[in-house]
């Protein structure tokens, strides 16, 4: 059997790789034999995640025609990679990406550290800010002041309380997308609304496709779930969502779920647009897949030109409710302490996830819920996130000003929302960075972490947690600890300095 998960036609890989060759080349650099440069370029596009791990590549003549090239250079290209790990081949199966056995890269999620365990340490670790003060104490007291009457119950409500089901429901109807709390159920954060969604819908062994990158966090309780993951790649820069790519994927491996992130993308801050909306709704349900919209970071915007302009949500692309399933969560927006998440779907869909409970978490905290109805119907919600889009602006703004200040070098664009900032070290290696900078003290995640397998190596995410002299000290360290990987004096010998060809 195969082992590839989506194929990569011979023109589309030819457009990839003579895109290539628009960044400039170092001074003095020696132009390599024709199948090097030609290997080099392929692993390259591999470890950014252009070209998913498990892609079938094109047939060797296919490729050669593409790229005016011979079909000797592609093959010995190809014998290269097979023999760098970069490539696998079955005799009538063709040939796919992979990444080297015994891989050391990170790729798990990220494990938050307790406030008490960093000390001088920067932590940029975890996209989460503190607490929208005092709207966080005010909600809890107001959801005191309403739980008496739910004290003298079970306090078990599998589907949420009925009071924040129909808020949540008022609140998509309000945006143009009738609901009823029949389709609402409320979880306890994003987290459990997907692990409910994953496991109803996708089980050992199930296709699911995912944007690469993606969120760490839920990469991770995927693979855990037994899910195999089909990564389909992001395009360049802030355009997100390459929608031919996304239909072909879905055509040929037939997914059961597939995941996006359409509202500030994490990590790389994208914000697809209504026609890639509409096209990747039509593609879902043309190939029965059904379509995760996470909107965890949708009132995320932090420019006021945004915020007056954002695109309609995913399910508005589907009125019939049959492709969609929308997951919203109070973390982001409001508190990652504050564990409250909801799944919108059709009424049997929201019924077959509340019988599953039973066997899971059985529901959400009455009192979390009670602090996010009151946030709700009281107007601080909206006030709340506010602030929060304030101190995000001002942090983006810090980050990014310190990082043009002490690392020049490294690629960005800036995102119009969102928490995070998704940068190319100029050429270092992620995974050095991150252990380098443990010891500069900044904590910093690695790009292969929001990857499939091994992708991203040349990536680290910075999100907007800091600002002020924060910001500029993280960046001092960012700095130390890239001088340190270019002079190799990290001490971890298995993880390459550089990736670039």
């Amino acid at each position: 059997m195969a082992q590839w998960t989506s194929a990569m036609g011979a023109a589309q890989l030819a457009r990839l790789l003579n895109s290539q060759q628009e960044r400039p080349a170092g001074a003095g650099t020696r132009r390599p034999p024709a199948y090097r440069a030609l290997a080099d370029g392929i692993r390259l596009l591999v470890l950014e995640g252009r070209v998913p791990v498990a892609a079938r590549l094109p047939a060797e003549r296919e490729l050669a025609l593409s790229l005016s090239v011979s079909r000797t250079t592609v093959a010995a290209a190809y014998e290269a990679l097979r023999g760098e790990g970069f490539l696998e081949s079955r005799r009538g199966a063709g040939s796919w990406t992979a990444v080297p056995a015994g891989n050391p890269l990170p790729a798990r999620g990220l494990e938050p550290l307790p406030p008490e365990a960093l000390g001088s340490m920067i932590d940029l670790g975890c996209a989460a800010l503190p607490a929208p003060e005092p709207w966080l104490t005010r909600a809890v007291q107001g959801a005191l002041e309403e739980l008496p009457p739910y004290a003298h119950t079970h306090g078990d409500y599998p589907a949420g309380l009925p009071a924040l089901r129909a808020m949540i429901a008022e609140r998509y109807t309000a945006c143009g997308i009738p609901t009823m709390p029949e389709q609402i159920m409320v979880t306890t954060g994003a987290m459990g609304a997907i692990d409910a969604i994953c496991h109803l819908f996708a089980g050992r062994g199930e296709r699911i496709a995912v944007e690469s990158p993606s969120y760490a966090n839920i990469l991770q309780l995927m693979r855990e779930a037994g899910a195999r993951l089909v990564p389909v790649a992001m395009a360049e820069g802030l355009s997100g969502w390459d929608m031919d790519r996304w239909r072909q994927v879905l055509r040929e491996a037939a997914p059961r779920l597939a995941y996006v992130v359409a509202d500030f993308h994490n990590p790389t801050g994208a914000l697809a647009d209504e026609d890639q909306r509409r096209r990747l709704v039509d593609a879902a349900r043309s190939a029965g897949t059904v379509l995760v919209a996470d909107e965890t970071m949708t009132e995320l915007w932090l420019d006021e030109e945004c915020g007056g302009a954002m695109p309609r949500r995913v399910c508005a692309f589907d009125p019939s409710g049959s492709t969609v399933i929308t997951v919203g969560s109070a973390s982001k927006a409001f508190w990652a302490g504050m564990r409250i998440g909801w799944v919108r779907a059709a009424p049997d869909v929201i019924r077959s996830l509340v019988a599953a409970r039973a066997y899971a978490d059985l529901g959400t905290p009455v009192l979390e819920q009670l602090a996010v109805n009151w946030l709700f119907s009281t107007g601080g919600w909206e006030q709340a996130v506010q602030l929060r889009r304030a101190q995000a602006r001002e942090n983006r703004d810090a980050l990014v000003a310190a990082l043009r200040r002490s690392l020049p070098a490294w690629e960005f664009d800036m995102p119009q929302g969102g928490l995070t900032l998704w940068v190319r070290a100029g050429g270092l290696s992620g995974s050095r960075l991150a252990e380098a900078g443990e010891r500069t003290g900044v904590r910093v995640p690695s790009g292969p972490r929001f990857g499939v397998d091994g992708a991203f190596e040349g990536y680290v995410r910075l999100p907007f947690t800091v600002g002020g002299t924060v910001a500029e000290e993280a960046a001092v360290r960012l700095a130390a600890a890239a001088r340190m990987v270019e002079a190799g004096a990290t001490g971890a010998a298995d993880a390459p300095r550089t990736f670039v060809a």
